[in-house]
């Protein structure tokens, strides 16, 4: 018989308007004096100071960080560390996009370890390095439909000196309480609601088409592709829609909940540009998802049929083909990685950072770097 370990998210309060209960959040998680932490585009913002508002009115104080880039690095998180330790925090809200969510729940990871974050690289059983005891708690209420950091147990940085992107694992990284609130998404710019959705839709899409056993993830992650197709398009014509809202937040949370069983191509491609160049993660995913998919073919033709039959979309592989073609189109997704910078001078470099991610081993199809070189030419 097949043999794996299976794990599943924490509670979450679900629903329109929950941003409310912050302060019975934070006490079941047993936090008194929290550092809501958050990207330095959301510091300014209404809601996130009506989440200070409410910290402060609970008791909890109003204590901020947000010095996160959107590609946090070992600089930002030293930062953070510095400013938890010194007010006397004992948890973490983190707050906000994959970027503010990864960097808070790492802060709450790291703030008390002896040993530098890299010695916590999702290799191996690295984490049981970490002294468990001393992982402060951490809240996560995302404003965006993408990541799925909310129910992960685990926070991706970039080295600032290779440029490479780590992400740190740890079972406690999880947070003990996440706050779901769609009202919190309304007010995204157009191209974070594409971004973010498109991630949201690849995570469910890699989780999948990955080759790996673990049928819970299959049976979430078609769902959350579907909640995705029907939902995207609204919101992104419509971003006061909260049902289509609450679906995007939910297929999200779905989408990081199924890459248990794996990721593939797509994000090790996009995990390798985005250090590089900095670009958001959810549309460099959206760029490279046709030429991808194109490539594991051989491999996920026949379980895509099924997908496209279940999202309602006919004629099998290539029916679905044209669908994401048709969809990127629709929501202003560039054709290609020159949209976004990317120079074809940086192919070699490019492909031997993507063989090398985590994610590549997830690939229906291998990834080496001829491979890898391949797909780079075809879609900057």
């Amino acid at each position: 018989m097949t043999t794996a370990n299976w794990s599943y998210p924490t509670a979450i309060r679900f629903g329109a308007g929950r941003i409310k209960e912050i302060g019975e959040a934070c006490a079941g998680a047993g936090i008194k004096k929290p550092l809501l932490v958050t990207d330095r585009g959301m510091a300014e913002l209404p809601i996130t100071k009506n989440a200070l508002d409410l910290m402060e009115k609970s008791g909890l104080g109003r204590a901020i960080f947000f010095e996160v880039d959107p590609n946090p690095s070992e600089i930002n998180l030293e930062a953070g560390v510095k400013a938890f330790t010194s007010g006397g925090h004992d948890g973490v809200i983190a707050f906000g996009g994959g970027s503010g969510l990864d960097l808070g729940k790492l802060i709450a990871f790291q703030a008390r370890q002896t040993r530098p974050i890299w010695d916590f690289e999702d290799i191996g059983d690295w984490w049981t390095r970490a002294d468990a005891s001393a992982i402060a708690p951490n809240i996560a209420i995302p404003t965006t439909a993408g990541t799925g950091s909310e129910v992960g147990r685990a926070g991706v940085l970039t080295n600032s000196e290779t440029h490479v992107k780590k992400i740190i694992f740890h079972p406690k990284i999880l947070p003990s309480v996440v706050i779901c609130d769609p009202e919190l998404t309304v007010g995204m710019p157009r191209v974070i609601t594409v971004g973010t959705g498109m991630d949201a839709f690849i995570h469910c899409l890699e989780a999948y088409s990955s080759p790996f056993y673990h049928p819970l993830s299959q049976g979430i992650a078609l769902e959350g592709m579907r909640l995705a197709k029907e939902n995207l398009p609204i919101v992104a014509k419509n971003p006061n829609d909260i049902e289509a809202r609450a679906h995007m937040m939910s297929a999200a949370a779905m989408g990081a909940v199924a890459f248990q069983k794996g990721l593939g191509g797509i994000h090790a491609l996009a995990h390798a540009i985005g250090a590089t160049y900095n670009t958001h993660h959810g549309m460099t995913n959206a760029v490279i998802l046709p030429y991808v998919l194109k490539f594991n073919r051989p491999a996920v033709e026949q379980i895509i049929a099924r997908a496209a039959a279940y999202m309602g979309i006919d004629g099998g592989f290539d029916g679905f083909y044209d669908y994401i073609i048709k969809l990127r189109a629709e929501l202003d997704v560039p054709d290609k990685l020159s949209g976004l910078g990317v120079k074809d001078a940086d192919i070699d470099y490019l492909a031997a950072m993507a063989v090398e991610d985590p994610c590549a081993g997830g690939n229906p199809v291998e990834l080496n770097v001829e491979a890898a070189k391949s797909i780079l030419a075809e879609c900057i």
